[in-house]
């Protein structure tokens, strides 16, 4: 049986779902894809090969292994997309969600089934229909919840729009003991560097009381501000427009002390290391022509201390 536990961002890792890229295909049709980057490199011919791919991931899994961490990989499905994992399902506390996504995307969740099936099944709760959430949004920290999503108006208009408020809502629901907070984000279906697709696409914790944000990505000023006041300003690491382009704050935490970015990312690099943290690159780049990053591939199960 796999134990679930996850009330925040960086305690230490112990099991992880990390996505795949194995029989990702070929190059999807302009038509087809569903984020504003990966339409920019397939319009460019610079839509990421799947052997490139599969070699960053590779080199992901070693830095994880290398700390002790358990990782688990999805079954493949020949010419499906299984990379980020993160978005079809996600932990809290010791439940496991199953959301409603992209139906688009909606064989993925078979190639993680032989995990779900070890889990006592009281822990996995299912979204009900009408209530859409995608992993990148939601981001449980200490007693509070912080959940991207987009109100109807947002949400009927952008296909990058994943969370909706019955998601929001259903969360409130499920977790009464936690402040659920939603923050709106800014959406663009054409231009990726107006467009937070996920919330971890423009903010996440790090550390014990820290974080990554891009103040650009919020919709309200107000919610920006709110997370300003929740952490201190002297506690934030601000990114530029081009660096959340560049997926900056989509790192990933194995311990609070212990941080996995893009190998490309000096400048962060340079200001974790100055403020004590261990920074683990890897070659993340081609990956994030897909609008993710290492956030978005890996899917917590089990982060100790956390009960």
């Amino acid at each position: 049986m796999i134990k679930l536990s996850v009330v925040d961002e960086t305690s230490p890792l112990e099991a992880v779902i990390l996505g795949t890229a194995q029989g990702v295909g070929d190059v999807p049709k302009l038509e087809d894809a569903y984020d504003p980057k990966s339409k920019e490199h397939i319009a460019a011919g610079t839509y990421p090969k799947e052997k490139d791919m599969v070699q960053e991931m590779d080199a992901f899994a070693k830095v994880l292994e290398k700390h002790g961490v358990k990782v688990y990989r999805p079954e493949i499905i020949p010419d499906y997309n299984q990379i980020f994992s993160r978005d079809i399902g996600f932990v809290i506390d010791d439940k496991f969600i199953k959301p409603r996504i992209l139906k688009d995307r909606d064989e993925e969740i078979q190639g993680i089934q032989y995990v779900i099936d070890q889990m006592d099944p009281a822990q996995v709760l299912q979204m009900p229909e009408g209530a859409h959430a995608e992993g990148g949004d939601v981001m449980p920290w200490k007693d509070h919840l912080f959940v991207g999503y987009s109100e109807a108006e947002d949400y009927e208009k952008y296909i990058v729009a994943r969370t909706n408020r019955a998601g929001l809502e259903f969360l409130q629901e499920q977790f009464p003991n936690k402040k659920v907070k939603g923050f709106q984000l800014n959406k663009s279906d054409d231009n990726a560097k107006e467009n937070a697709l996920h919330l971890d696409c423009c903010f996440q914790p790090i550390g014990t009381n820290m974080a990554i944000i891009y103040k650009g990505g919020f919709k309200y000023e107000e919610d920006y501000n709110y997370l300003v006041n929740y952490f201190g300003e002297e506690n934030l690491i601000h990114i530029t427009k081009d660096e959340m382009y560049e997926m900056n704050s989509n790192v990933f935490s194995i311990s609070p002390n212990v941080v996995v970015l893009e190998q490309g990312f000096d400048r962060l690099a340079k200001i974790l290391e100055d403020k004590g943290f261990t920074v683990e690159r890897v070659p993340y780049a081609e990956i994030s022509k897909m609008e993710g990053l290492l956030r978005c591939s890996t899917l917590p199960l089990h982060r100790k201390n956390s009960n």
